[in-house]
């Protein structure tokens, strides 16, 4: 049997909800999720959070207006992950056209992640200090960058610092804006880092518009903006507060009518997928992903340019590429699946409370996916390790609810300094550099502060449904407004559960079951993704209400998550 739970969800408030106009189905699913009132679903621009509150955005308004004033060269210094790459894209794009023909020149830089690691290091100022700029804007990254602070400053270069990741004990003498930060009174703890360098630039033109800087000249529209925005925002899996959300069906709404940006277009497009149909699942799981091939097989530049693409032709060019390493990114990953199964294959799972793993043959950019697979199938905080060179391992971790994962890596470097050489991350997920010889010390390190973190509840996997559909409920308008919804981390999507007969079953694409299930009330279409082996007469499953649509038609559709036998 599955281990099951319903997400409890107040009455009052869904009749509240329904009384302000929401359908019985969605008022039910969006208490469930801590909705309170219609305003907190708002998705005017409107309605966003006002920059006034982000700590030293107005600082950094000022500082960047007198920079466009003055003619400077700006170079965006970016991550190497989607967050990164569209932080970076809204940036360059929003710099260039917030500056017009006033003469400021806006570059970027993104860190390749084999040479030169995460981030504003100083080999990464050295680097920078070539293209000679007056003044670097990081995005996604810069909150722990002391020395390559120190060293751009060495070099006659001015930082200004925009990221969202959580800060260590003490902040570089720098201008930051992160919501993070000690003393940020913005309300959203949640902004991605494209968030954050979206916000800055609302400033910005606040600022420029103070000084009077449109006069004679169209001012940008900064919410053309806003299909990168949510790219990057779906794509980091922050937590999709109300302001997130907003964020995200902003962007959505442009992609529907057409107004994505030629990049973003030619990736929907690499990937056979309708940009008039697009959701926040297809943000995470179809665009997100082919852009942070780039960043993990060859070089976030790549990633990068596509979005910055101003005709279809070039950006078409760059989305098949980025394609073409995705497929290559998902042989790898299956690889070292297959040798990470093989390995715990010898151990008993159950005993530890933590996963630690390393394989000299694992490529280091895909380690993170390796991490959430085996987070997922083992219900374990897990870190895996890739060689890093000069007898380093790099690795990635992804954490299960219960454990903050920086947290936790704090809690070892303080335990045992020197242990980890650097570290950096939230509380989902995190990055880390070990010496390779200090990776069994390292190991028992993490399994006894997980020990002491993780309670035996926190270990057993819980799936959290929304309950059981009845009959009235299973309708294609039902389907059709929960894909066009805004779901994701934090505010999970709709996922129900059944007991059903299995009615008919049949192999399709050579490794997914095609199923007639009846049961509660309810008849229909089910599908079972990844999964050959045929099913017994009667199982237990948690399942999406999704649309299948196949030859221009569209048909209500369950596809299964999760199932076990029943008797």
């Amino acid at each position: 049997m599955l281990n099951l739970s319903t997400r409890p969800y107040s009455p009052q408030v869904v009749d509240r909800l329904r009384e302000a106009g929401l359908p019985p189905l969605l008022a039910r699913l969006y208490a469930a999720r801590g909705v309170a009132r219609r305003e907190e679903l708002a998705t005017r621009l409107a309605d966003l959070l006002p920059h006034a509150s982000l700590l030293n955005a107005q600082a950094a308004a000022e500082r960047l207006a007198d920079a466009l004033q003055r003619g400077e060269r700006l170079l965006v210094v970016a991550d190497y992950d989607a967050d990164g790459a569209t932080a970076c894209a809204v940036a360059v794009a929003g710099l260039r056209a917030l500056a017009g023909n006033g003469g400021a020149q806006v570059d970027y830089l993104v860190p390749n992640r084999f040479d030169y690691g995460y981030g504003l290091s100083p080999e990464i100022a050295r680097l920078a200090a070539a293209r000679s700029p007056d003044l670097i804007i990081t995005v996604d990254n810069g909150i722990a960058a002391h020395a390559g602070i120190e060293e751009a400053r060495r070099l006659g270069m001015a930082v200004l610092v925009t990221d969202h990741h959580l800060p260590a004990d003490t902040l570089p003498e720098v201008l930051i804006v992160n919501p993070n930060q000690p003393g940020c009174p913005f309300p959203s703890k949640h902004l991605a880092g494209v968030g954050v360098m979206f916000y800055v630039l609302v400033a910005l033109r606040a600022e420029l518009r103070r000084r009077g800087a449109f006069a004679g000249r169209t001012e940008p529209n900064l919410a053309d903006l806003l299909d990168l925005v949510a790219l990057g925002t779906v794509a980091d899996v922050v937590r999709l507060d109300a302001n997130n959300r907003l964020l995200v069906e902003q962007g959505l709404k442009r992609m529907r009518a057409g107004q994505a940006r030629p990049g973003l277009q030619a990736l929907f497009r690499a990937a056979g997928r309708d940009p008039a149909r697009a959701s926040a699942q297809d943000l995470g799981f179809v665009l997100g992903p082919r852009l942070n091939a780039a960043g993990r097989l060859a070089d976030m530049s790549l990633g990068i340019a596509c979005l910055l693409a101003e005709d279809a032709a070039t950006a078409l060019a760059h989305a098949r590429e980025l394609d073409r390493l995705n497929r290559e990114r998902k042989a790898i990953e299956a690889d070292m699946q297959a040798q990470a199964n093989a390995i715990l294959e010898r151990v008993d799972v159950a005993e530890g409370c933590s996963l630690v793993l390393h394989d000299p043959a694992w490529h280091q950019g895909v380690v993170g996916l390796l991490a959430a697979r085996l987070k997922e199938r083992h219900h374990r905080p897990t870190i895996v390790f890739a060689d890093g060179g000069d007898g380093l391992l790099k690795g990635s971790g992804r954490a299960i609810p219960g454990l903050h994962l920086r947290d936790a890596l704090d809690r070892v470097d303080k335990r045992h300094p020197g242990l980890i050489l650097k570290f950096g991350g939230h509380a989902a997920a995190a990055g880390l550099t070990l010496r390779r010889d200090d990776f069994p010390a390292f190991a028992a390190a993490f399994e006894a502060v997980a020990r002491e973190l993780l309670t035996p509840a926190d270990l057993e996997r819980v799936i959290e449904t929304d309950g059981a559909l009845v009959a009235e409920e299973c309708r294609l308008d039902n389907a059709l407004a929960l894909r066009e919804a805004v779901w994701g981390q934090g505010f999970p999507p709709p996922l129900f559960q059944g007991e059903f007969s299995v009615d008919g079953q049949r192999l399709v694409g050579d490794r997914h079951l095609k199923l007639r299930l009846s049961g509660g009330g309810l008849t229909g279409e089910a599908m079972l993704f990844n999964h050959g082996e045929p099913l017994p007469a009667r199982i237990q499953a948690a399942y999406r209400l999704e649309v299948n649509e196949w030859n221009n038609s569209r048909a209500l559709q369950f596809t299964l998550e999760h199932w076990a036998g029943l008797a």
